[in-house]
């Protein structure tokens, strides 16, 4: 039988399948399960930036009552309250599942701007957090806001983060950069031991009925692998980070798809949300007999061996790939004629 372990941000896992960060992970059952089910670490949900600077600001409402000061700021972010239990349960999750599993806990930061809430980067870590995952999530809308201005702004909150951290961290990034390559060169860098790809950003829709924009969340499926796929692929071994690949990890394949290209682990969430926790067996069973199938003795035998250097067409990775695919649709409408 393979050897199924891997090493992400310095710590072992069991297994190179890992839960990305999901509502599944509010209740240590939830975990108690993943842990069972072959996991190899589990990354809680996100502690949001506005979410601890909503509860600062309701602190401040009640100290000033009868005052009109933080009206409109204390109902900014009501739907944080539905997703998030607060800054301190979360504190307090991260300590009970220490106690309660072995697999490796990463903490998930989500926020964009440098300021008092990064402290709790700190308090996630003396709760008992193994690692840190910091989610940069945020969608520009100022046409006034250069890249050059939000990179910057980006990297400053990834070192000040990793300079009050003891703990690896890993920094969750979108596609949606002019040359990936280079920032993310620069967040490792700034700190960055691993390098998450990638965001998925959830497109609201419009109720043209009742006027109303209406936020949607549709789960992934394994067409959404190719684009991390793509970019870990080009990114291995040209900047050396620790690579989990995230969005549209479903199946065994998927996993061996994702460790071929150059990832340390393979992270899924909405897969577990659909089918439940106990699919992640079956995903690991399927990863475990393709290995032996390949004859593969461990998952570091196979990592990268996909990657765009070691590849016999790199270029298939970039522009001519984009030809090549045309081509073969072109061919294929012909053929159907």
């Amino acid at each position: 039988m393979a050897d199924l372990r891997t090493y992400y941000l310095g710590l072992e896992l069991k297994s190179p399948l890992i839960a990305s960060a999901s509502a599944l992970s509010k209740k240590l059952e939830h975990i108690k399960q993943m842990e069972d089910a072959g996991l190899g670490a589990v990354v809680l949900y996100s502690l949001f930036e506005e979410q601890i600077t909503h509860d600062a600001l309701a602190l401040d409402h009640y100290l000033t009552r009868g005052t009109d000061s933080f009206a409109e700021a204390i109902t900014y972010f009501p739907e944080l309250e539905s997703y998030n239990t607060g800054p301190e349960n979360y504190l307090k999750l991260i300590s009970r599942a220490k106690e309660a599993v072995k697999v490796p806990i990463i903490g998930s930061l989500n926020g964009v701007s440098t300021g008092g809430w990064i402290k709790y980067a700190k308090m996630i870590e003396e709760a008992g957090a193994d690692a840190l995952e910091l989610n940069l999530y945020f969608v520009t809308t100022d046409p006034n806001l250069s890249s050059a201005e939000l990179e910057a702004a980006k990297l400053q909150l990834i070192a000040d983060v990793h300079k009050s951290l003891k703990i690896p961290l890993a920094v969750k990034l979108s596609p949606f950069f002019s040359s990936l390559p280079q920032f993310a060169a620069s967040a490792v860098n700034a700190g960055a031991k691993g390098l998450v790809l990638f965001n998925r950003f959830y497109q609201p829709n419009l109720d043209i009925l009742n006027l109303k924009v209406v936020p949607e969340l549709e789960l992934s499926d394994s067409s959404d692998l190719l684009l991390p796929l793509r970019w870990i692929a080009i990114l291995f071994d040209r900047v050396r980070a620790d690579y989990a690949l995230t969005s549209g990890v479903h199946t065994g394949e998927d996993m061996v798809k994702a460790i071929m290209a150059g990832s340390s682990v393979a992270m899924t969430a909405s897969e577990l949300v659909k089918n439940g926790i106990g699919r992640a067996k079956p995903m690991l069973e399927e990863f475990n007999q393709w290995m032996d199938d390949y004859e593969y003795s461990s998952v570091e035998q196979m990592r990268g061996v996909l990657s765009q250097r070691k590849v016999a067409e790199p270029a298939a990775f970039e522009r001519a790939n984009y030809l090549k695919a045309l081509t073969l649709y072109d061919d294929r409408i012909m053929y159907t004629k």
